[in-house]
């Protein structure tokens, strides 16, 4: 779809995440929370039908991660994502240098999504 218009006649292109939305991790043990914050409300539905648990989980599949379960929250809007088995252990057990998963947001946000120009910080990055 990248390149092309969409059905309403916005363009669209494709970008990584980092460039319509913002992210934050947590854990506990050997799971990980991250919220997925559109910066413009407009990109929730196109975030919602991109950013899967299935296309999450594949994003995060080298990490080890074995299961996602996403939750949205529609009138903030956002989402928060939980991976399952992606810490090595968590905390104590990991001997990775991020045992907390502190920069698995900025994981997520390097996976690229199909979004209206007008709906992403610097369009000019986008593959056109």
């Amino acid at each position: 779809m990248a390149g092309q218009e969409s059905a309403t006649g916005r363009r669209v292109i494709r970008v990584p995440l980092h460039e319509v939305a913002h992210g934050r991790t947590g854990d506990k043990g050997n799971r990980v929370n991250i919220s997925l914050i559109p910066y413009h409300d407009d990109a929730f539905p196109y975030l919602r039908e991109q950013v899967t648990e299935a296309a999450v989980e594949e994003h995060f599949a080298a990490k080890g991660a074995r299961a996602v379960t996403r939750y949205e929250l529609p009138t903030f809007p956002a989402f928060n994502f939980v991976i399952d088995d992606v810490l090595e252990g968590g905390v104590n057990g990991a001997l990775n240098l991020d045992t907390h998963g502190k920069s698995f947001a900025f994981h997520l946000l390097a996976m690229e999504v199909d979004m209206p120009e007008d709906l992403v910080l610097h369009p000019e990055k986008g593959v056109r």
